[in-house]
């Protein structure tokens, strides 16, 4: 018997029996001869993750390995996704060298089968965070989104899109307090792609989150914002602790309706609707510009002092206009003051010339 089998529910263990590596789990049976194969971290669409631990390494370190499972049977469409799998691992591989994003360490094929060898980051996910700790404040919510924004602006400058951001797939780092980002979408797409089934349907071909991945998306679209989209929702959820389902939805726009469940300043806000935006057009289009949206923020106080308060005096309009000036009737800003006084100065002068000028001719008459 299997000695995780008591640890595991009826659905893992179907797992663990139906798949190469489940099989191996918690045995002395080394894969690939290096790996022993410790226990299931979880499922998706297109595959199984374990927790191995490589034994060939000084120290024997945790690793994480995912058995990727393409839908196809004919040799065409495995060599199309074989190809397919080994491009996105390579631009996966040159993503690892962020310490927000684990390192893939290996990536091959067995039986007709893709795995996924990446670092093992020891954390807890931002899911089981609120959970335990509850909602965070507004100000925890900016500084993860200060934290996590810069990763975003690395991966889209490297042409790659997440595509599911959750809760779920945001690690703190029990070491050093990090947030990195796991999970990428990429390769499960290009699988999907490949699949056999994909000029069938359409949801077959669908990577994401119901809730989390905006509509562009779910028409197997996305763009670099359709990130963004999916950090603001996951913004609502560490505000509330709801999962984006729970909120209710503007049955004209689409778009989340949350402004009376939560309070947030009105700057703040104002981000979050940006964010959340349904029209890609509306939607902030780059990690960049939430970045700097966040930043301005922070200097919102100290422009209030550079701006004028006081209402403004309606000047009485002059009987008789003397001068260049005397046209306005309310503030006038500093630089359009000097540009008058310049003006002013030069027709003084010219007046002073073409006063000179009258006299000399005069005398000589």
């Amino acid at each position: 018997m299997n000695r995780f089998s008591r640890k595991v529910s009826n659905f893992h263990s179907d797992l663990l029996m139906n798949t190469k590596l489940g099989q191996l789990c918690g045995s002395k049976t080394l894969f690939r001869e290096r790996y022993a194969i410790l226990r299931i971290l979880g499922r998706g669409g297109f595959g199984v993750t374990f927790l191995a631990r490589n034994v060939t390494l000084p120290g024997n370190p945790l690793c994480v390995i995912k058995q990727l499972c393409p839908k196809v049977s004919s040799p065409k469409s495995w060599a199309k996704a074989k190809e397919r799998f080994e491009k996105e691992a390579k631009t996966l591989g040159q993503l690892g060298n962020h310490s927000q994003i684990p390192m893939l360490l290996d990536y091959f094929e067995v039986g007709g089968e893709f795995f996924l060898v990446q670092e093992y980051v020891r954390g807890c996910t931002l899911t089981r965070e609120v959970r335990r700790s509850g909602v965070l404040s507004e100000d925890a919510v900016k500084k993860f989104l200060q934290e996590i924004l810069p990763v975003l602006q690395y991966i889209h400058k490297n042409h790659v899109i997440h595509r599911d951001i959750k809760p779920q797939n945001l690690l703190r780092c029990d070491d050093d307090g990090r947030l990195v980002l796991i999970d990428f979408g990429a390769v499960r797409e290009e699988l999907a792609k490949a699949s056999e089934l994909a000029d069938k349907t359409a949801t077959t071909n669908f990577v994401g989150t119901m809730g989390f991945a905006p509509p562009e998306q779910f028409s197997l679209r996305p763009v670099y914002s359709s990130d963004i989209y999916a950090l603001g929702v996951t913004s609502l959820y560490l505000l509330s602790g709801k999962a984006p389902l729970e909120f209710d939805y503007d049955t004209n726009t689409g778009e989340i309706c949350w402004q009376k469940q939560l309070t947030v300043s009105e700057h703040f806000g104002s981000i979050l609707n940006k964010m959340l935006k349904v029209s890609v057009k509306e939607r902030f289009s780059s990690a960049s510009e939430v970045m700097f949206a966040l930043g301005i923020e922070s200097h919102l106080p100290h422009l209030n002092n550079c701006l004028s308060i006081q209402p403004l005096k309606e000047k009485k309009k002059p009987t008789k206009t003397n001068s260049f000036e005397d046209n306005y009737y309310s503030y006038v800003p500093p630089f359009t003051r000097t540009a008058i006084a310049i003006r002013e100065w030069k027709a003084k002068i010219n007046a002073r010339k073409s006063r000179r000028s009258y006299k000399h001719y005069s005398s000589m008459a």
